[in-house]
């Protein structure tokens, strides 16, 4: 018996020093994915574009200033560009409200293409599917553009015309509360049109005749369950996690994975670290984030309430989910629909973020994990671009064909 055990002991320990052997090191990732044409559907970071002193050509650190995107972090971590975010808070739903929010969205619209245009050797602007992979050729970055909830546009479905010829190519209805165009996942105040609003049914026919991508993230499973139903074209969720990993109102279930993947639709693997996994509470961190609001509400400057920031990291430092528990999510989600279905929006500039990968640099190593977990070069293709893509081309397809009829 012990002949036997010790046989078993050899064979194992020379599994182990095979896959050790035949693991992919990381510097041969971010080789492989240097290759790729590589996207996040969700970059939060036109944020940044409007705060005074903040330059995007500059390397920043997380740890100082708590940003995760900028050009020489994204040229290191190999990531090619993304959607980038069109982002204003959700006031009242009121004419004001609207209103305010509109003026807040077209200027960090404009913020985005500022950036382009002031460097144009360094970004192109893109609204076709087709471009991205010329724009890479050509060794500059992919700015593509979205809407992180549609509140902007009040209850004028035609601004979303507007938005269109600033070059917006996708857009999703609702943030974290509910609003004019249907449900969101997590007000807490619970649902109030049971998915879709009547002005967010509208919402899905102007985007489908536009030609404008679908986002389904944030949304309520019932809105998302609307937006796959009445859409004729595929929908994307630019930045979501695995509720059967973690059971969290911002994440879907296999089932609805599977409904989203059977329509043609794709999930982009959110790094929210509060939606990847229970964290503990800290009520004193919670605390002293009360009196960092105080100093922006107040108007501090910038270094101030950097500098509070900084204080609260060190005095009572975040905890955030381990790089292995977003790949839990990652790669229970491409087990249930497959590559072809799945991409990477991390949420950076927006909260997200995990221990080891805090910012875009670090991106290669999803490209390592995958690699071995046995995931082709194709697939990697699919994951870090293609099927975004794909469903970009296929909602433009459609909008050719509805001008093809009239």
């Amino acid at each position: 018996m012990y002949k036997l055990n010790n046989k078993f002991a050899s064979v194992a320990l020379g599994l182990l020093v095979w896959q050790s052997a035949s693991a992919v090191t990381l510097e041969e990732a971010t080789s492989i994915q240097r290759e790729l044409v590589t996207l996040d559907s969700h970059l939060d970071t036109p944020a940044n574009l409007v705060v005074p002193g903040f330059d995007i050509l500059e390397r920043h650190s997380y740890g100082h200033d708590f940003s995760q995107v900028d050009v020489p972090r994204m040229q290191e971590g190999a990531l090619d560009g993304g959607f980038w975010a069109i982002y204003s808070p959700q006031g009242p739903l009121t004419k004001e409200g609207y209103e305010q929010s509109r003026d807040t969205a077209l200027l960090r619209a404009l913020a985005i293409r500022t950036m382009v245009t002031a460097h144009p050797d360094v970004f192109t602007f893109a609204t076709e599917a087709s471009e991205a992979s010329e724009i890479k050729k050509s060794a500059k970055h992919i700015v593509y553009m979205s809407m992180e909830n549609a509140y902007p546009l009040g209850t004028d479905i035609s601004l979303l015309d507007t938005f269109y010829k600033f070059g917006l190519r996708m857009v999703g209805p609702v943030h974290f509360k509910n609003n004019q165009f249907g449900d969101s996942s997590t007000d807490p105040d619970g649902t109030k049109w049971d998915g879709l609003s009547p002005l967010g049914e509208k919402l899905v026919v102007e985007a489908n005749r536009l030609g404008i991508v679908l986002d389904g993230s944030h949304a309520h499973d019932e809105t998302v369950k609307g937006m796959i139903r009445l859409s004729k074209t595929p929908i994307i969720l630019s930045h979501t996690g695995s509720k059967a990993i973690y059971d969290h109102p911002r994440n879907v279930d296999d089932a609805l994975l599977k409904t989203l993947a059977a329509s043609g639709g794709v999930i982009q693997m959110n790094a929210y670290s509060e939606y990847l996994a229970a964290l503990p509470a800290d009520p004193e961190r919670k605390e002293a984030f009360k009196g960092l609001m105080a100093l922006v509400k107040n108007g501090s400057e910038r270094e101030i309430i950097l500098q509070k920031r900084r204080e609260i990291e060190h005095e009572h430092p975040g905890v955030k989910a381990s790089f292995d528990v977003y790949m839990q999510h990652f790669l229970h989600v491409l087990n249930v629909v497959g590559p072809e279905h799945v991409g990477i929006g991390a949420d950076w500039d927006g909260g997200g973020g995990v221990d080891g990968m805090m910012d875009v640099v670090n991106l290669p190593m999803i490209t390592q994990r995958l690699l071995d977990e046995g995931y082709s070069k194709k697939d990697l293709a699919n994951i870090w671009a293609g099927n975004a893509l794909r469903v970009l081309q296929q909602a433009q397809d459609y909008a050719v064909s509805l001008k093809a009829k009239q």
